[in-house]
């Protein structure tokens, strides 16, 4: 009978807990449908439409990833596609189209987040969240990653995150965040990463950042930060450090000796670089450009043994480089544009080949390149400094004099008018100020238009520096280079013209293209479109270096041909990496990625940031080439904006029928055959568009995968990235062309795909340490 007894209380407890189980499933699914219903129904979550099974197993799309332990929610990532910054001025109110409603409730929000009690990981990304952060996030009080990237959150960051202790990461990246950044940072012991990029942060940088000892990235860049930097040198894990575009304007500080890149460009910071910079043993890539510096730049910085970036351009550093200046193996860019240097240039910045770009225009070089001073003119800055700094004086206190004086005529002024109209004043105010608030931008300029003439502004400058800046040729000059144009330098026949390498007299290796003319080509014309390509500089564009027009006699009506000087890249295109032909150069899933992304970005910038932009530009997988440092360069690009004055018979490629120019002029459905064969290998692409197209529909299961994906995709891929690039490669090469993707769209898929697969093998790889 005891036993019997006992019997029925265990059961008793057993469904007791098996109840209590099933509530708080229950429970933490309506805390999720509320979330849904707050944020009015986002595309990522369309799935929880009537559904009522437990959302910790619910097969999701890329965009959401929901985790569990024992029945509760640990982790929650929704990835939106509102846009974060936008062209009109964002005033804290909800915006059509942009933001979440007029309705929305951020304190609401915050609340119903709260009690999923468990959560260690959230991601809210490009979701239109609009206002302050409440006090209450501190709630989430076991949160180590916090990621509310590109919405619209304003205000003070809260006080009472200072109590979320367990933080590891923290991403508020795109926002209006304002006021200075907290001096409670050092709270958050365990952070690791702290990102406030592009917010409106103003004040110093706080003290408490050099305390927080296992930062390894702080991203404080695109601010409004001024004052002094603090010492960072304790923080031994760091390895990026990115404070661009503020107004820092201090002596550089000492920096700790771990760090990997470095990026203070467009501050004020003044004084000379410190000796202390050349014990970075571990330093890639170095920006100081574009600040207030001065002296001659350490010769030890030039061959730190990892530097691979050194740019220094846009300052005041003077005096003469060392003569027996030596440059580390690695290092493939040196910018020391726009400084007062004077005196011969050393042998490892004047050799420059082709593994290595130098800049050094408007400098006082003792050198037969283009775009330098004279001596004088550098002698003559530091000469004058003394006596111009007095002037600057004496105009300053007239200035202010002036100012001071015309102030107090304008306040008699107005006191002589105030008695007379202080009347009708009230009135004339409340007639104004209804005209100022609704005052249009100047007609027939838009905000965005303006936004892009600035990038290409910044283009024009990025080439004009550049001592590798573009030139006009002799025939006689590729001749020599190439040999004459001897069968040993053929390189093949692409999309636009034959292709030779050749070598130039400074012993830099090139690519010349060789294509044909209209016989009634417009010179004129033609030279103003090459203008325009030469303007067009991204570190993932192979460089156009110059041009040669071949018009065999005077007459404009006998010119044939026209040939394009561009940057040699040795290490072949992106299909002979793909290929099984030579496994030991085949990529694995996160280097094809990092190309796909780099060609992303490239093209990216083709449609947004070039007036008119490059829509048509024969993307394929051998025309993304790949430099010795891993780097995508996109070649053959813009060649639709000469391709009037070429001749048909030179666009040769792949066939083209009538019914596919469309889809041959779409670069997202090109791009997305790059992704298909970055997924399958270039050998099934081989097969034509017809059978990929059907290839794809194998993509929709696990089986299917097996049978046509690369085996190096399979065995270095995580599922999470590679359904993520297979959503956007489906949407990419869709049959109609409204159905297709923005680029920016794909470039920010990719991104997120990438960063999947690092989480993934960081992952792996702590398992097999641990295991």
């Amino acid at each position: 009978m005891g036993c019997s007894n006992y019997c029925v209380l265990v059961f008793l407890s057993w469904l007791l807990l098996a109840s209590s189980t099933h509530e708080l499933k229950s429970y933490e699914t309506q805390v999720l449908l509320q979330l849904r219903k707050h944020l009015e129904y986002p595309l990522p979550l369309s799935s929880w439409e009537n559904y009522d099974a437990d959302f910790c197993n619910l097969s999701s799309p890329p965009q959401l990833t929901i985790k569990c332990e024992n029945d509760s929610v640990t982790e929650l990532r929704i990835m939106g596609d509102k846009p974060a910054k936008v062209s009109t001025e964002f005033s804290g109110f909800a915006i059509p189209n942009l933001t979440l409603s007029q309705s929305f409730s951020m304190d609401s929000f915050i609340t119903t987040l709260t009690r999923l009690s468990s959560l260690r990981v959230v991601t809210l990304v490009a979701l239109g969240i609009w206002g302050p952060l409440p006090d209450k996030i501190h709630r989430l009080y076991l949160l180590e990653a916090l990621d509310m990237s590109s919405n619209f959150l304003f205000g003070l960051i809260p006080s009472q995150m200072s109590r979320m202790v367990k933080l590891r990461s923290l991403s508020f990246d795109e926002n209006y965040f304002n006021g200075s950044v907290p001096e409670w940072l050092d709270s958050w012991s365990n952070l690791t990463v702290l990102s406030l990029k592009n917010n409106r942060l103003s004040g110093e940088v706080p003290s408490a950042v050099s305390r927080i000892t296992a930062l390894s990235e702080l991203v404080l860049s695109h601010n409004l930060l001024t004052g002094k930097l603090p010492d960072l040198s304790s923080l031994s894990s760091l390895q990026l450090l990115d404070l661009r575009e503020n107004g820092l304007d201090s002596e550089l500080p000492s920096l700790p000796k771990g760090l990997a890149n470095v990026f203070l460009s467009n501050n004020s910071f003044s004084g000379s670089i410190p000796q202390q910079f050349v014990m970075l043993d571990q330093l890639q890539h170095l920006d100081l450009s574009n600040n207030h510096l001065s002296g001659t730049p350490p010769a030890l910085l030039f061959s730190l043994p990892n530097i691979s970036y050194l740019n220094l351009s846009s300052n005041a550093l003077s005096g003469s480089l060392a003569e027996h200046l030596n440059c580390g193996v690695g290092l493939s860019l040196i910018d020391l544009s726009d400084n007062k240097l004077v005196g011969q240039l050393p042998d490892c910045l004047d050799s420059a080949g082709e593994n290595r770009i130098v800049k050094i225009s408007g400098n006082c070089f003792s050198t037969d390149a283009r775009d330098q001073h004279s001596a004088a003119y550098c002698r003559d800055v530091d000469k004058d400094k003394g006596g111009s700094r007095m002037r600057e004086i004496v105009v300053l206190a007239g200035v202010i004099g002036g100012i001071v004086v015309v102030v107090i005529i304008l306040l008699l002024v107005g006191l002589l008018f105030f008695c007379k109209r202080h009347r009708t004043q009230h009135a004339v105010v409340q007639h104004i100020a209804p005209k100022v608030k609704q005052d249009d931008p100047p007609s027939g300029i838009s905000s965005e238009l303006l936004a892009t003439a600035r990038i290409i502004s910044q283009a024009s400058k990025v080439g004009n520096q550049s001592s590798a800046s573009y030139r006009v040729f002799t025939v006689a000059e590729l001749e020599e280079a190439t040999k004459n144009f001897d069968q040993s330098t053929f390189l093949g026949e692409g999309s636009f013209g034959k292709v030779y390498k050749g070598r130039l007299d400074n012993g830099s290796s090139v690519v010349i293209r060789s294509l044909t003319l209209y016989r009634k080509c417009s010179i004129q014309n033609l030279k103003l479109r090459l203008d325009l390509l030469s303007k067009l500089r991204h570190p993932h564009l192979v460089a156009l270096l110059g041009h040669c027009i071949d018009d065999g006699m005077q007459d404009d009506s006998s010119v044939r041909r026209l040939y394009l000087v561009q940057e040699y890249v040795p290490n072949g295109n992106f299909r002979s990496h793909l290929s099984e032909n030579s496994p030991e150069k085949v990529l694995k899933w996160a280097e094809r990625l990092a190309v796909l992304i780099g060609a992303a970005k490239a093209i990216h910038f083709l449609h947004t940031g070039v007036i008119p932009p490059s829509l048509s530009n024969r993307l394929k997988t051998n025309n993304i080439l790949i430099d010795e440092h891993g780097i995508a360069k996109l070649s053959d690009y813009g060649m639709s904006i000469i391709a009037d004055e070429t001749e048909k018979s030179d666009a040769k490629g792949d066939a083209i029928k009538s019914g596919q120019v469309d889809k041959l002029q779409d670069d997202v459905h090109n791009f997305g055959f790059i992704l298909l064969e970055s997924l399958v290998g270039p050998i099934t692409s081989g097969k034509g568009e017809a059978f990929l197209l059907n290839e794809m529909t194998s993509f929709s299961s696990q089986d299917g995968r097996r049978k046509i994906v690369d085996p190096m995709v399979l065995t270095t891929s995580s599922q999470e990235s590679l359904s993520i690039v297979i959503s956007i490669t489906n949407k990419c090469i869709s049959g109609e062309s409204s159905g297709r993707p923005s680029f920016e769209d794909v470039l920010w898929n990719l991104q997120y795909a990438a960063q999947v697969q690092a989480t993934a093998d960081a992952d792996s790889a702590s398992h097999q340490s641990f295991g």
